[in-house]
C-alpha cells in the first residue's frame, strides 16, 4: 500500500465517521494572531500545546526557518493577508533551537540536486539568470539573530499597519520552552 492510498483510506473512515466535528470552526483566528514558524516535524503537535492553542485560535504561516527571506514574497504576502483580511491584531515569529537551517550549507544542497538529476546545464541557466544559490539556499547561523530579522522586515514593512505588535520567540523542540527574544509591545 502506498502512502497515498493509506492517506486516502483513512480519511474515507474520518468523514464516515464525521470525527471532523470535533474541529469545526470558522476562518478567522479566535485569538486573532497569526503565527510564522518553522516546519519542522517536532513542532507540529508540540508548539500549539506549548502556547495553549487549540484548532482556530490563530492563522498558522509555516516555512524552512520561520524565514521572511523576501519582504514581498509568498510569506509576508500570508501574513498580511492574516492581518487585513482574517482579523488578525498579532504576530508571532517562532523560531527554534536545533533547526535545520542553521546547519543548511547550499554548496551540499546542490550536489544533492546533481546526485538527484539536475543537470549542470539546469544549474548555470538558473545561476545565468540571476539565481544566486549560495544566498538563496543560505540558512543562518544563530536562530535568535534569524528571528529578530523575521520581525524588523514584518514590523518595518511599509504595507504593515502601525500599532500591530511583532513578536519574537524561540521554541526548544525537546521540551516546548519558549525563550523572548522580542516583545511586540514594547517595541
Amino acid at each position: 500500500m502506498t502512502l497515498l492510498s493509506e492517506i486516502l483510506d483513512y480519511n474515507q473512515q474520518f468523514v464516515q465517521n464525521e470525527e471532523y466535528k470535533k474541529y469545526e470552526t470558522t476562518k478567522f483566528p479566535k485569538k486573532r494572531m497569526v503565527v510564522l514558524t518553522c516546519m519542522d516535524t517536532r513542532l507540529l503537535e508540540l508548539l500549539p500545546k506549548s502556547m495553549n492553542l487549540s484548532n482556530g485560535d490563530v492563522k498558522t504561516v509555516k516555512n524552512a526557518g520561520a524565514l521572511v527571506s523576501h519582504p514581498f514574497g509568498s510569506v509576508m504576502r500570508s501574513i498580511l493577508i492574516a492581518v487585513y483580511e482574517l482579523q488578525a491584531e498579532e504576530v508571532f515569529v517562532i523560531g527554534h533551537h536545533d533547526c535545520g537551517m542553521s546547519a543548511l550549507k547550499s554548496e551540499r544542497m546542490v550536489e544533492s540536486m546533481k546526485e538527484r538529476g539536475i543537470s549542470e546545464e539546469t544549474l548555470e541557466t538558473l545561476s545565468y539568470s540571476g539565481i544566486d544559490f549560495e544566498k538563496w539556499l543560505h540558512g543562518f547561523d544563530n536562530v535568535f539573530d534569524s528571528v529578530k530579522h523575521s520581525v524588523n522586515i514584518i514590523r518595518n514593512h511599509p504595507l504593515m499597519p502601525e500599532g500591530v505588535p511583532v513578536h519574537g520567540l524561540v521554541i526548544d523542540p525537546t521540551t516546548g520552552k519558549l525563550d523572548l527574544v522580542v516583545d511586540g509591545y514594547g517595541a
